[in-house]
């Protein structure tokens, strides 16, 4: 029997998936428990998805991981969930190296506690030479952050003399954010229902195809990521050009 991942042609795969992980204080919720119950269940979603990406040969997973509106929940709940990512880091160093795993993280770092900055870069240093995917994790990130520090970054360039500003196009802007190493996402995917980006990779997102599914991030499994990547597959990506044009170019 054809299971979703034999439906998955390998040929055709997003070679970058971006995921906003939703939906973790609500499955808390419906279990009578706190949100920090959903955020610590979440991990394991992180896990399987990060293994799975990486069996099937995805080169680049994004998890937006905290935003900088996040910094506005309560006291508790923003500190609670610095320390699970302090210990989580600490602890999936070893499953990223395990599994050829590059750990890096875009967003305004330097805005997280010492501690979880100092994990962070421990672990982004102990796997700086895995090859087989790169895990972003966007953490204190927003895209308006993002585009606001780029356009910031080339006005002081023009100002000193080091840019022309008859040089700035969009290549040259993508340039300066965040992703610069990375390609775009080709597939973004949304979990717990909402059907909004929130201020995540506004730029980068442009041609991505969106996949939103009602499961929450910690029920979130491995075939719901094939069934993500096999709606991906059977979409047609024209960007900008009509269908006859990509058949006249085939």
């Amino acid at each position: 029997m054809e299971t979703l991942k034999d439906k998955i042609d390998i040929e055709r795969l997003p070679q970058h998936i971006a995921v906003i992980m939703d939906g973790n204080g609500r499955w808390a919720k419906e279990k009578g428990k706190m949100r920090i119950f959903g955020h610590q269940n979440g991990v394991g979603a992180v896990r399987a998805i990060s293994e799975a990406c990486a069996e099937l040969g995805v080169k680049y997973l994004t998890l937006y991981a905290f935003s900088t509106e996040n910094w506005n929940r309560s006291q508790i709940e923003v500190d609670a969930l610095m320390r699970l990512l302090s210990k989580t880091i600490a602890e999936e160093v070893k499953t990223l190296n395990d599994n050829d795993i590059r750990l890096n993280a875009i967003g305004d770092l330097k805005r997280l506690p010492k501690y979880n900055y100092d994990a962070l870069m421990k672990a982004i240093d102990e796997t700086k030479d895995n090859k087989r995917m790169t895990l972003t994790l966007c953490l204190s990130y927003s895209g308006r952050w993002e585009i606001a520090q780029a356009a910031k970054t080339l006005a002081e360039k023009v100002k000193s003399g080091e840019l022309d500003i008859e040089q700035i196009d969009e290549n040259a802007f993508s340039k300066y954010l965040s992703t610069n190493d990375m390609p775009d996402p080709e597939l973004l995917i949304r979990t717990s229902g909402e059907e909004r980006i929130s201020n995540f990779l506004l730029w980068q997102l442009a041609y991505s195809e969106f996949y939103f599914t009602d499961v929450f991030w910690p029920d979130f499994g491995k075939e719901n990521l094939y069934s993500a990547i096999v709606s991906y597959q059977n979409r047609e990506r024209r960007f900008g050009k009509t269908s006859e044009q990509l058949t006249d170019n085939k």
